[in-house]
């Protein structure tokens, strides 16, 4: 399978809203060919749990504004770990700790990456770890 243009088109709703708010390390892996049920996984990072929230919201707002309901959302009150689906885009916001945690990049690692086209923002612990592959080689 391959994801939809549906799905496309939610995603790049939902990209524009994260990135206002400030999300961070946003990847969208294209998870149609081993779940039946969804087409896109977007995982974005915020700094607290005000901004993860914040970013929810924004991300829910925009997508209702563009005639997508949600099905379910879940995590909201903690502010940790929001998932909200919207079918054939699940979008899961986390606080920064979480998201190292649960390491939702690793799980579909042989999922394939679909260009989010807003650039990672350098991290210190990502420029860390491109120095030390430098020295390395």
């Amino acid at each position: 399978m391959t994801t939809s243009p549906h799905a496309l088109e939610l995603l790049s709703i939902a990209v524009a809203a994260a990135d206002s708010k400030g999300g961070e390390d946003l990847v969208a892996l294209d998870v149609s060919n081993p779940l039946p049920l969804a087409d896109i996984f977007f995982i974005v990072t915020g700094r607290s749990e005000r901004n993860v929230v914040a970013i929810a919201g924004e991300i829910e707002d925009k997508l209702i504004e563009a005639g997508h309901k949600p099905l379910r959302r879940e995590g909201r009150a903690a502010g940790r770990w929001v998932l909200v689906d919207f079918g054939d885009l699940v979008v899961h916001v986390f606080h920064e700790e979480e998201r190292q945690y649960y390491s939702l990049e690793r799980l579909w690692k042989d999922c394939p990456v679909i260009p989010t086209g807003i650039p990672s923002k350098v991290t210190a612990e990502t420029a860390a770890e491109e120095v030390s592959e430098e020295v390395t080689e």
